[in-house]
């Protein structure tokens, strides 16, 4: 176990994130077999889409109330791309200037990746190089963002669940070329099937950490607590049921007056009073309501974030 002290140079949020307002949205059949939060659609794809966008609004304004800067981008009409909202899994963003493009297990999703969003930031941030991993797709080697990655910006430690979307061998490359240290664990849910992103058992802020212990294999749970305890967060251990009420998915950001912790209504309402106290005598609680995102798509708040932490332009 790496022991790590506080790096100033790095910080685990950011004020910034891109969001992706979606064109058209319904289930993606390619990610229902291996997504066990996603459900069936209740309803057509044009309901579902207009659901969808008016969820999304008002997350976009929940959050620019709290204080953060959304860079909010349309969907283009075609191709079509049922995921857009989670961009999360498609791009990242680091303080030394560089963008990673990874590699997404359905094809659907892969059309998400899109060069004019990158070029758009760079006329407001200092973009010093494009890492694009996206033809290991070739080799059907996958890492889908920080769906796949958890990162400990500040202690350089990335967490990561292994899954058909999550390879052993690309995380090793990523955190490599990143400078990070790889925790890798398996994570299942209560039917013992493998959970398909990280970011969904657990969440890292800068002093704690949100992670359902019991989705994690017996023999690994104390090594991950260990490496959270070492680099000095408070550890909230979240239930099966929480995290299948999507607990694990919250995103650490920064507000006007301070740090703030995005997650869904469904989340909130999930937590005990004292997880509760706990998360809010580190941040202030930021709650938004997507149902229908949640259910059809299968991911949630954290999911629909991509932090920019690029340096800005002078």
């Amino acid at each position: 176990m790496k022991i790590v002290t506080q790096d100033i140079a790095h910080a685990q949020s950011t004020n910034s994130v891109l969001m992706i307002r979606p064109c058209r949205f319904y289930p993606n059949p390619e990610t229902a077999a291996d997504n066990a939060f996603q459900r069936s659609a209740d309803r057509d794809s044009d309901a579902l889409t207009l659901a969808a966008r008016k969820e999304f609004d008002a997350a976009v304004q929940t959050l620019c109330a709290a204080g953060i800067n959304v860079h909010v981008f349309e969907d283009t009409v075609e191709p079509e791309k049922p995921d857009a909202v989670f961009p999360n899994n498609w791009i990242s963003t680091h303080d030394d200037g560089r963008v990673a493009l990874f590699p997404m297990y359905s094809t659907l999703r892969r059309r998400e990746r899109r060069q004019d969003i990158v070029e758009e930031l760079r006329k407001g941030y200092r973009v010093t190089e494009v890492i694009d991993y996206s033809t290991f797709e070739d080799e059907a080697c996958y890492l889908e963002g920080t769906g796949s990655l958890v990162l400990d910006r500040p202690h350089r430690i990335a967490y990561a669940c292994l899954s058909t979307r999550t390879d052993i061998d690309l995380l090793g490359e990523f955190a490599q070329r990143l400078d990070y240290d790889l925790v890798a664990f398996d994570a299942r849910d209560a039917e013992k099937t493998p959970v398909y992103h990280t970011n969904v058992v657990m969440a890292v802020g800068t002093r704690w950490a949100a992670v359902c212990l019991d989705a994690i294999a017996a023999h690994e749970q104390k090594s991950v607590v260990d490496q959270l305890t070492v680099a000095e967060h408070e550890v909230i251990p979240l239930t099966l049921a929480q995290m299948h009420a999507f607990a694990g998915n919250m995103l650490e950001l920064q507000g006007n007056h301070g740090p703030v912790i995005a997650l869904s209504s469904t989340a909130l309402q999930a937590l005990t009073p004292d997880q509760k106290r706990i998360l809010e005598s580190h941040a202030l609680l930021v709650p938004v309501q997507i149902p229908t995102i949640e259910r059809v798509g299968g991911g949630s708040v954290r999911c629909m974030l991509a932090e920019i932490f690029l340096p800005k332009k002078r």
